[in-house]
């Protein structure tokens, strides 16, 4: 099987090859360092081995498109199978796989599990490994197979997610690696995301220069559609994301975009579809497509627009929780990054960025 190593800097390259095939693993690095590439390049040189080796990531949007990654960098028979940690997990335990609460498995009975378990051990690469729970690598420990984590400790959205210590810990013997470096970010929208970090930035800012962020004042979702369909028509050769807080919002975003616009081809993508077009969507291809906050952990867009921030109006500007959202969507945009808001007075986050990170319009 042939590899390429495409687009790949020589910092990345670097990384990758410095990684030892044998023994466990975490690499951290910031948005932009180019993790989920690098994720999708270590799983085809662990395939390389001979041993088939999983390529997981919590969020199934994310999974489309390291499998669409996968495939252009490796040949069709290479040995990676692209999944979500739920899908993988269930296949691995059976059909009975006990849940609890938090929509995980009940960890007990997988440690059980692994410990009866004479298959061989698998071999596991894992991107966005903050949003996995401690429980997991744990039982990553149990089954004793090789074991790579990808993960940013300043980009954890879910309730049930682990520290890089804590990852660390659970895996027991793991080698820690540092990726440095912004390959996606302007100089203009990587220093607005610096703002929302809770500790101090430590890495520097990119040279690629770009617009200025700009804060959008809304009146309610029409004009946020004539937002959307305007900077989708001036460039109409790149992607653009819009992140909204609600399925609702996303529904009325696209019903307006699809009556209105039509030849822009608006495209949806919620979690809550089991299948169809609301849950398989090519992100290669240009044009707008409409998701979810929480379905946005490790993708980019040419543009991204964030037109509700109102709904965190009444929200402690200080939380870090809140902070962290608004870190984390902000560096999915390459190049144009687009706050709005409805009502009279500007959401205290937002408020608190001076003119020189965000144009007010």
């Amino acid at each position: 099987m042939a590899i390429s190593y495409l687009g790949l800097s020589p910092v990345q390259r670097t990384s990758l090859d410095a990684l030892p095939f044998d023994g466990n693993h975490l690499v951290s690095g910031p948005p932009g360092s180019g993790k989920s590439l690098l994720a999708a390049q270590r799983a085809l040189m662990l395939a390389l081995t001979g041993t088939p080796t999983f390529l997981l990531t919590r969020s199934n949007l994310l999974r489309q498109t390291l499998a669409t990654v996968v495939s252009a960098l490796g040949t069709e028979d290479h040995g990676v199978r692209v999944s979500t940690a739920h899908a993988w997990l269930t296949q691995w335990f059976g059909g009975d796989a006990p849940r609890t609460e938090d929509g995980w498995f009940d960890w007990a009975a997988c440690y059980a599990r692994a410990a009866s378990d004479a298959g061989p051990p698998p071999t596991l690469v894992i991107d966005e490994g903050q949003d996995l729970p401690v429980g997991f690598y744990r039982l990553c420990r149990i089954l004793g197979g090789r074991t790579t984590v990808y993960a940013d400790e300043c980009q954890r959205l879910t309730n049930t997610n682990s520290t890089l210590a804590e990852i660390s810990a659970a895996l027991g013997k793991s080698a820690r690696h540092t990726l440095t470096g912004n390959h996606r970010n302007t100089r203009q929208i990587a220093a607005l995301a610096d703002h929302f970090l809770t500790g101090t930035a430590d890495q520097p800012l990119p040279d690629r220069e770009g617009p200025t962020p700009r804060l959008h004042r809304l009146d309610g979702p029409g004009a946020v559609a004539d937002l959307v369909i305007s900077l989708a028509e001036r460039h109409s050769q790149r992607s653009t994301g819009v992140i909204l807080s609600s399925t609702r919002a996303q529904f009325d975003v696209l019903t307006r975009l699809e009556r209105r616009a039509p030849h822009l081809r608006p495209k949806l993508y919620t979690s809550q579809a089991t299948h169809g077009r609301y849950r398989t969507i090519d992100l290669a291809l240009s044009g707008i497509v409409i998701l979810n906050r929480a379905s946005a952990k490790g993708l980019d867009f040419n543009t991204v627009v964030v037109p509700d921030t109102h709904i965190d109006g009444a929200a402690d500007p200080t939380s870090a929780t809140l902070r962290m959202t608004y870190y984390v969507l902000a560096t999915r945009a390459r190049h144009e990054l687009h706050f709005g808001y409805e009502g009279g007075t500007e959401p205290p986050l937002v408020a608190s960025l001076h003119d020189g990170l965000l144009l007010r319009r």
